[in-house]
């Protein structure tokens, strides 16, 4: 028990380490018009995720509305014209 705690005291002490040497870097461009293509180009992605959900929950309720309306189900005397 002793040497797993003091192999994991060990490994937690390494790893602040690899934490403390990291540099300081730029999340975003410097330059304000890529920045603002940035920004624009999450706007567009979360709309598209937000439309692709409210296709989804549309598609749904038309698979209810069909269920609930019995047009799934297959008739056994239906007229065929030949």
């Amino acid at each position: 028990m002793k040497k797993i705690l003091t192999s994991f005291a060990g490994m937690l002490i390494s790893v602040t380490d690899l934490f403390a040497q990291q540099d300081k870097f730029d999340l975003l461009p410097a330059a304000s018009y890529d920045r603002f293509i940035v920004y624009q180009n999450l706007v567009i992605f979360w709309i598209g995720i937000i439309s692709l959900i409210v296709i989804i929950k549309m598609k749904l309720k038309e698979v209810e509305r069909i269920q609930k309306m019995g047009i799934n189900k297959e008739e056994k005397n239906i007229p065929v014209l030949d």
